[in-house]
C-alpha cells in the first residue's frame, strides 16, 4: 500500500503502546456510542463502511452526520458500491452537504447480478469482486470505532430488539488510531483523484497502557490478517477461541487449528448455528467439522440469534475486526483487524467467549456422523459452488 511503509516489510503498522480498547457487544450498545462520538466531532468524521441500507439505523447516522457537518466538522464516507446498493436515492439525497464528501469503493457500472456476472465470467473483469469490507468510524483523529457491525437494521431491529445481529465492536482509544486515520486515507487516495489530505494526528497515551496493532488484507497481496493469525495459533499454549459468522476458511488455518488441539490447546470454533443470512456457507462449514472434530476441535454453535462476530482469543492475543477468515474475504476483499496484547483484556473476551458459549450447543462427532443423505447432497452442492467460486480470475 503506498504511503504506508515498505512493501517488504511484513506488516505495514508496528505494535504500539498506550492505548485504550473497550469491548462493545451488540447494536444496542455500540451503536449509541458511535452515535454520540459523531455528535461531539469538531474537526473530521472519517467512515468506511461495507454493508449500509436505508432504514431505521441508517436514519439516525444521516441525521446525527448532517448535524455534525451544520457545525463544520468536515465529514469523509468511504462506502463499498455493492454493499451500499440497498441505500435509497432519498438518502443519497439527504447527504448532500458542502461538509460531506462521499467515495464509493469500486464502482459497478451496473448492480445487476446478470451483468456483473457477465463482466466476470466472458470479460474477464474480476475486478468487480473486489470488495472493501472494512469498518470504521474514527472522529477528530482520537476516538474510532472497529469491528464487525455494517449501518443496517439486523444490528438493532426496531420491531423485534431480541433478534439483533450477535456482534462485537471496539472502542479505541491512543497511539493506534493514528494508524487507522492513514490506512483511511490511502484507501480513499487510492478509489479518488480527489485526494484526502488530513491534519497529522498525535493522539495521547492512555495509562491503561495496552499494546495493539492494525492488520490488513489487501487484494493481490499476501494477507497480514492470515500470517498473524496462523502465527498465534501454532504459538497458542492454553486455548485458541475462534469465533465468525462465515466458517469457510484456507487450508493453513484449518491445519494449524488441529494441530494446536493435537497438542493439548483447547481449540473451541464459536459459529453460527440455524440462524444465518447464508445457510449455503453453513453447509460448507458442516463438511468441514467431522476432520476438525477427529482432532479434537470442539465446534460450539450458537442458538438464539445470527451470530455476526468476528474475534479470536489465542491465550492473552486478541484480534477483532471486519475478516471473518473466509477464503472470500483473504482473496477478494480489503479487511482490517485490531490485534491486542494485554492480560485484563484478553480475560474480559474470554468472559464475552464464556457467556456466547453457553448460548450455544456444542455440535458433536456423532451428530456429523449421523448426517442425512439429503443434507450430505447440499454439503456437497454448496462446496462445489464455492470451489467453483475460487475459480474465477485465475
Amino acid at each position: 500500500m503506498s504511503g504506508l511503509s515498505n512493501t517488504s516489510q511484513r506488516f505495514h503498522f508496528p505494535w504500539r503502546e498506550g492505548n485504550r480498547f473497550d469491548i462493545l457487544a451488540d447494536g444496542s450498545n455500540f451503536l449509541p456510542h458511535m452515535l454520540d462520538a459523531i455528535n461531539s466531532a469538531r474537526h473530521t468524521i472519517l467512515l468506511e463502511m461495507y454493508l449500509i441500507e436505508s432504514g431505521t439505523v441508517v436514519d439516525r447516522f444521516i441525521t446525527a452526520l448532517l448535524n455534525a457537518a451544520e457545525h463544520g466538522a468536515q465529514t469523509y464516507l468511504l462506502l463499498d458500491d455493492y454493499g451500499a446498493i440497498g441505500l435509497k436515492q432519498r438518502d443519497r439525497e439527504r447527504l448532500t452537504h458542502k461538509n460531506i464528501h462521499i467515495v464509493y469503493y469500486n464502482r459497478l457500472r451496473s448492480h445487476s447480478t446478470l451483468y456483473n456476472l457477465y463482466r466476470i465470467f466472458l470479460l474477464h473483469k474480476e475486478h468487480s469482486l473486489y470488495r472493501n469490507h472494512r469498518k470504521l468510524l474514527l472522529v477528530d483523529g482520537q476516538t474510532a470505532f472497529v469491528g464487525g457491525t455494517g449501518l443496517v437494521d439486523e444490528f438493532d431491529p426496531p420491531d423485534h430488539p431480541e433478534m439483533q445481529w450477535r456482534e462485537t465492536m471496539l472502542k479505541i482509544q491512543g497511539p493506534v488510531v493514528a494508524d487507522w486515520q492513514q490506512l483511511f486515507s490511502a484507501t480513499w487516495n487510492k478509489s479518488t483523484p480527489q485526494a484526502l489530505s488530513l491534519p497529522a494526528v498525535t493522539p495521547g497515551e492512555h495509562a491503561d497502557a495496552q499494546r495493539g496493532r492494525i492488520t490488513v488484507n489487501e487484494i493481490e497481496r499476501y494477507s497480514e490478517v492470515l500470517l498473524s493469525l496462523t502465527n498465534q495459533i501454532s504459538h497458542a499454549k492454553q486455548r485458541v477461541w475462534f469465533a465468525t459468522a462465515y466458517f469457510v476458511p484456507r487450508w493453513r488455518i484449518r491445519r494449524a487449528l488441529k494441530r494446536a488441539a493435537k497438542a493439548g490447546v483447547d481449540v473451541r470454533l464459536l459459529l453460527p448455528g440455524p440462524i444465518t443470512d447464508h445457510p449455503g456457507v453453513r453447509y460448507i462449514s458442516h463438511r468441514l467439522y467431522g476432520r476438525l472434530m477427529k482432532n479434537g476441535v470442539r465446534i460450539f454453535e450458537y442458538q438464539p440469534r445470527f451470530f455476526h462476530a468476528k474475534s479470536v482469543l489465542c491465550d492473552d492475543w486478541v484480534a477483532i475486526g471486519s475478516s471473518n477468515f473466509d477464503r472470500w474475504n483473504l482473496r477478494w476483499n480489503l479487511e482490517a483487524n485490531q490485534e491486542i496484547k494485554d492480560e485484563p483484556l484478553a480475560a474480559q473476551v474470554k468472559e464475552m467467549f464464556e457467556q456466547d458459549f453457553s448460548n450455544s450447543v456444542e455440535y458433536t462427532l456423532e451428530q456429523w456422523q449421523q448426517t442425512s443423505w439429503f443434507k450430505r447432497l447440499l454439503q456437497w452442492f454448496w462446496k462445489n459452488v464455492e470451489l467453483f467460486s475460487q475459480k474465477i480470475g485465475r
